[in-house]
């Protein structure tokens, strides 16, 4: 007969095992619940999967212009975020983009990038600064940008330069910049569906308060990153 010492031992010694063999295993999150991937989880996903890897569009799309706000003062924060002028965005982003700016080549016109892979920091900072859900992204959820899947962008003429007349500017909070609210000017209004119909063709949907900001129609298969692109050169 087990006396109740003996008992107490043996479920001890069961309960014990029974850790051993079930380990629990306690992932760390943010404030905001988030767990986003850094750069040792990064590399281990585009190891098992290629389409991963974060492009530098600079370097991959020819004629691309760059405009990275957020490496200046000239953004709704006031502050320079970024310590680099960089964009990058995943494998079949980047092609689709590349496929986009060979459309409007034919035409005279290019892209010029504001934004495109953003690390998951400069989500919470924005979010402090604003908390209007409608333009800034939740850091409780992470944004597109942050998976490497959304661009922000305008039409140029290649020849001058310049950007193509548009709603408002980069960065408006303004009804204006929702790609559905109606517009008088018929240059503008021209300009607005060219730009929406060339990302479109080539699997991008405009954001429904932002005409320059395009989602990938696959970003639910990519990971939030929180990765500098200072760690990203030479990858």
């Amino acid at each position: 007969m087990i006396d109740k010492l003996n008992l107490f031992v043996i479920l001890q010694a069961l309960t014990a095992g029974s850790l051993l063999y079930f380990p629990q295993v306690s992932v760390a999150q943010n404030s905001y619940g988030l767990t986003p991937t850094t750069l040792a989880g990064y590399k281990t996903s585009i190891k098992a999967n290629p389409e991963k890897e974060l492009i530098d569009l600079e370097r991959f799309v020819p004629g691309l212009v760059l405009d990275i706000r957020y490496a200046t003062t000239n953004n709704f924060t006031g502050e320079k975020i970024y310590n680099s002028a960089k964009a990058y965005a995943r494998k079949p982003v980047a092609e689709a983009l590349k496929r986009v700016q060979s459309d409007l080549k034919a035409q005279g016109l290019g892209i010029k990038i504001f934004d495109a892979y953003r690390p998951y920091k400069a989500t919470i900072k924005f979010y402090e600064i604003y908390r209007d859900t409608t333009y800034v992204a939740s850091p409780y959820r992470g944004s597109r940008h942050n998976r490497g899947c959304a661009l922000d962008l305008t039409i140029i003429n290649l020849k001058s330069g310049e950007e193509l007349k548009m709603p408002t500017g980069y960065d408006s909070f303004k009804k204006e910049a929702w790609p559905t609210t109606p517009v008088s000017d018929p240059l503008i209004r021209k300009n607005r569906a060219l730009l929406i119909n060339a990302m479109e063709k080539h699997g991008f949907r405009v954001n429904s308060s932002e005409w320059w900001h395009y989602d990938f129609i696959g970003w639910k298969r990519y990971e939030v990153l929180d990765i500098d692109f200072e760690e990203l050169v030479g990858q």
